[in-house]
């Protein structure tokens, strides 16, 4: 892999989940697992960032691509394109699991706590707290987690976030690299807020955090298609012989929907176009699943250097397709297949190349993704116990469970009817 500082973040974050599946690989750079870890709940990698570099130092030396258009002045006044897809705002309301994740994975500043990773915080973490404050109707705990990101996360010199806070490190920030999945999950985040609450502000910040990383992190031009790089920095051709690489659990196809109430600008579509023929192109070993990390240099195929697992990341892929509403039958049977239904107590992690498991994901939030994957695929109902989420699991699972629960009261709400 290509080249070692853009290496060794990423093979850090995956350190954990090798040493699970009983891995001996030569990852030099992996560091030890979290001490808080539980033996339960592996630490569910958040979203990897390739670079270490000094905190308030980094100067981005990487060439970005132009946008297909420049941006033009935000435009308040614009109303939702009928196309944009469904609200968020109060799908979910008061709900009693929005009540208990608040209490336990939003602490009183507004940081999302990653209770299974060394209580470290993310990108990713921060905007999927705020998604669910806004379908939750909860104004007053959304401003408290988007100001924390705000101030904690947003020191880089451009308007994308640092991808990770560890509050046991000095600077907290260490690594100033971004993760786009995180700054999707904001921007997404602050246009819903937008359109539920009126406050100008919220639609600005959204604009300028997708505008961003639309300009450095997606190559309209690619030979396959819209392509988004994980990050700025460490995954493009320049940077990796197999490069650019991709992670499909970053296409947040709802996400793109809805971006383009804020970024009209972009073609969106394009970029879900291209993330459901990477996913049909992607269908690795006898398991036809797709690895997290794949190599789009010429034809797909597993990237070097990381192991050929579908784990903790592409199970997020079936949960934004059925988010979104796309993709085709055939896309979500791979998942089905793998699931063997919905009343499966623990979710496997498979090496690709034999289809066989390496280790499980025990917590029961894991699976309310085969049961909003049958949702969408066949019409069948969310088992009565899905219905309701623990309160008993870290924040991962829970946050997985409380999104699948959403979208399918957004997408298929007589899966979710008593």
């Amino acid at each position: 892999m290509r080249p070692a500082p853009a290496l060794s973040h990423a093979r850090a974050c995956l350190g954990a989940v090798l040493r699970l599946a009983g891995w001996t690989l030569a990852l030099a750079a992996a560091g030890p697992a979290s001490a808080q870890q539980t033996p339960q709940q592996p630490a569910q990698p958040p979203s990897p960032a390739p670079t270490t570099q000094p905190a308030l130092q980094q100067t981005e030396a990487t060439t970005v691509p132009p946008a297909t258009a420049l941006p033009s002045p935000p435009r308040p006044e614009t109303p939702a394109r009928s196309d944009a897809g469904p609200a968020l705002a109060n799908t979910l309301g008061d709900d009693a699991a929005w009540r208990a994740y608040r209490g336990r994975f939003v602490t009183e500043q507004g940081r999302i706590v990653d209770t299974a990773n060394g209580m470290i915080s993310h990108s990713e973490g921060q905007g999927y707290g705020m998604l669910i404050a806004v379908a939750a109707g909860d104004r007053a705990a959304f401003e408290r987690i988007w100001g924390w990101t705000r101030a904690n996360l947003m020191v880089r010199s451009d308007e994308l976030l640092a991808w990770r806070w560890a509050p046991d490190h000095r600077p907290a920030v260490a690594d100033m690299n971004n993760a786009t999945d995180g700054d999707i999950l904001v921007a997404w985040a602050l246009t819903e807020a937008a359109e539920a609450w009126g406050e100008p502000s919220y639609r600005t910040a959204a604009r300028r955090i997708a505008v961003e990383f639309g300009r450095k992190t997606i190559l309209f031009k690619d030979p396959h298609g819209p392509v988004l790089l994980p990050a700025v920095s460490g995954f493009s051709a320049s940077e990796r012989a197999d490069g650019p690489l991709i992670n499909l659990s970053y296409w947040v196809f709802p996400a793109f929907q809805r971006l383009a109430i804020v970024a009209p600008e972009y073609d969106w579509a394009s970029l879900i176009r291209s993330g459901l023929d990477f996913l049909r192109q992607s269908r690795f070993g006898p398991s036809s699943l797709p690895t997290e990390w794949i190599s789009a240099k010429e034809a797909l195929r597993p990237a070097d250097g990381f192991p050929p697992l579908f784990s903790y990341n592409a199970i997020r892929v079936p949960l934004y397709l059925a988010w979104a509403g796309v993709g085709r039958p055939e896309d979500y049977a791979p998942f089905k297949a793998l699931w063997g239904g919905i009343d499966r107590e623990r979710l496997p992690i498979v090496d690709t190349r034999d289809g066989r498991p390496v280790e499980w994901l025990s917590e029961v939030g894991y699976t309310a993704i085969p049961a909003l994957t049958a949702c969408a695929a066949d019409g069948t109902p969310f088992p009565e116990p899905l219905r309701t989420v623990q309160d008993n699991q870290n924040y991962y699972p829970t946050t997985l469970h409380l999104l699948a629960l959403i979208a399918a009261r957004m997408r298929y709400p007589s899966c979710v009817k008593s």
